[in-house]
């Protein structure tokens, strides 16, 4: 039986859950989730496409690029999910975002290229200059 990862945003206008397990968790430094987070890296869980519905609210969705959107919360800003437009076998979900985010590790780091300066990565795991298998 799979498992269950549910989440939702900030203010708990939207909610979603997974039904599958993760096909994997990374942090990913590009320059996009850094502005769109707000943060120095955003941490993603991605999802088998099929597994992944929105159980209450409808997101608002940002066409980030000519090939990516990203879902967020219109009531609170919560950024949801990311979703290459011409891959539609699976959708990335922020980790914060989850209910239960302690119950999966990251296995690597994305985009270590495009890092701040002085963020400094002593975790152990795995980093890649651009997309993992690019390099």
């Amino acid at each position: 039986m799979a498992s269950e990862t549910t989440g939702g945003c900030l203010c708990g206008a939207v909610r979603y859950k997974a039904t599958a397990e993760p096909l994997v968790v990374t942090h990913c430094h590009c320059s996009l989730c850094r502005k769109s987070s707000g943060a120095p890296f955003l941490t993603w869980v991605a999802f088998p496409r099929d597994s992944f519905v929105f159980t209450k609210g409808e997101p608002g969705v940002y066409r980030a690029t000519d090939k990516a959107e990203r879902a967020f919360c219109s009531a609170c800003g919560t950024q949801i999910t990311f979703r290459h437009v011409e891959s539609s076998h699976q959708v990335d979900v922020t980790l914060g975002s989850l209910d239960d985010p302690e119950a999966l590790r990251p296995v690597d780091h994305i985009w270590v290229s495009s890092k701040v300066e002085w963020l400094h990565i002593e975790d152990g795991l795995p980093r890649h200059r651009g997309e993992r298998g690019e390099d």
